[in-house]
Parts: structure tokens; sequence; C-alpha cells
């Protein structure tokens, strides 16, 4: 049984949301309240989270920024009553893995649930298959996919959850350019299209954490006109 845990002030779609996510076979935690919302995230760790972004005590993007900083890398799906592409960008940019607008359908609302959930069991059945060649050496670059582990020059590295598996598709398919509408339907899940600088943010800082120079990639090189690609000559 998965464990979700929703995190919204409205009572009213936090019980509708319930019924329709215990349907699934989910066991549903609530919490009214941004920070306690994010105290529950720390001890749960759930299989999945639902984040609205208007909320008491602490707002969502603080929730999700706080809870990738704790390392807990459950699927967040970011609710928000507003339009504006900042809101949509924001939750994003800190973490989150898809977001719904207010008023949504329950239709919708579980078919981006079943994604997320049929997306982790794929990533749970990708890492079986890979067993037998987990830790991956690229010159001073080693990635170790079942650990979640970066290492540059033997020290450690920390990537956030889309960093990690930006990392991981790249150097899977080292010569392979990816677009960035690709890139973003691949890693996020779903078609955001509009926000392929989302790609390019994630790229600039998971290059920051392992290039030895920014401005001569050595793992991460860009295809001019394209995208970007892992280098096939490490």
């Amino acid at each position: 049984m998965r464990t979700v845990l929703i995190i919204e002030d409205d009572p009213e779609i936090v019980h509708l949301l319930e019924i329709h996510l215990t349907d699934l076979e989910c066991k549903v935690h609530t919490a009214l309240r941004g920070d306690v919302g994010l105290a529950k995230a720390i001890e749960l760790v759930p299989d999945l989270i639902i984040l609205d972004i208007m909320l008491p005590g602490m707002d969502g993007i603080a929730v999700c920024q706080k809870i990738r900083a704790h390392n807990i890398k459950s699927p967040i799906i970011m609710l928000t009553a507003k339009a504006e592409e900042i809101d949509k960008v924001l939750g994003l940019e800190v973490g989150a893995d898809d977001y719904l607008t207010k008023p949504f359908s329950v239709r919708e609302f579980i078919a981006r649930v079943k994604a997320i959930f049929r997306r982790e069991e794929m990533a749970k059945t990708a890492k079986k298959e890979r067993s037998d060649k987990n830790a991956n050496q690229f010159g001073d670059l080693s990635i170790d996919i079942d650990m979640r582990k970066v290492l540059v020059n033997g020290a450690k590295v920390e990537l956030s959850p889309k960093e990690f598996e930006l990392l991981v598709l790249l150097s899977s398919n080292p010569g392979k350019s990816y677009d960035r509408a690709k890139l973003l339907n691949l890693i996020w899940g779903y078609e955001f299209k509009g926000y392929e600088h989302t790609v390019n943010s994630h790229i600039n800082r998971l290059r920051a954490k392992i290039e030895p120079d920014m401005s001569h990639p050595t793992y991460i090189l860009t295809t001019w006109g394209v995208g970007y690609k892992f280098n096939e000559e490490l």
C-alpha cells in the first residue's frame, strides 16, 4: 500500500482527494498547515506528496524546498489556485514533479497520480535490470544508480532529484543528443510546453557541481542548435 501525504488547507479538497486516493488503495495522511505538513513529510517519507502553494504556517514553495533539502525524494504534485507562470516555474525549480491549477477535475488528478506511480515502478524495474552495472565510471565522475550517489574525484556531490535523473539519463546514453523539450518530458514526465528554460537552469546547476571547468565542460556537452548530450569519448 502506497502512502500519500496531502498538505492542503481546504478541508473539502482534502476530503475529496482522500476519497479517490483511498480508492487507489493508498494510505492517506493529511495536514492543513505547511509547517505541519513539512514535519509529517520528514517523519513519513511518503510515496507521494500533494502540496498546495498557498498555505498557512509556511507556503508550499518553502515546504517543497525544505523537503528536498532533507533529501526526501518523494514525488510532489503541487496545487495552485493561480494560473501565473511564476507559480508553475517556481514549483518545478524547487523540485516539484508535476502541478495542477485549481479548479482541476478529479479525473485529471487521478491520471497524474497514476502516471507518477507508473514512473516510479518503471524506475524500480530499471534499477533491477541495471543491477550488474550500477556503478558507472566516467573519468573522475562516478555514478552509483542504486545508491543515488555521485562522486567527483572521490568526493560526494549532493544533487537534487531532477539533477540526478538528468545525469543518469544523459550518462546512460553517451553521445545521444536531447533537445530541451524532450528532456523536460522525459525527466518531469509531462509536457510542460514553454518551460524549456527550466532544463537550462538544472543543467547549469548540475554542471556547476560536476564539471571541473564550467566554460569547457567535460561531461555534459552542448549540442549547438539541439540541446545536450553526455560526452561519448569518456
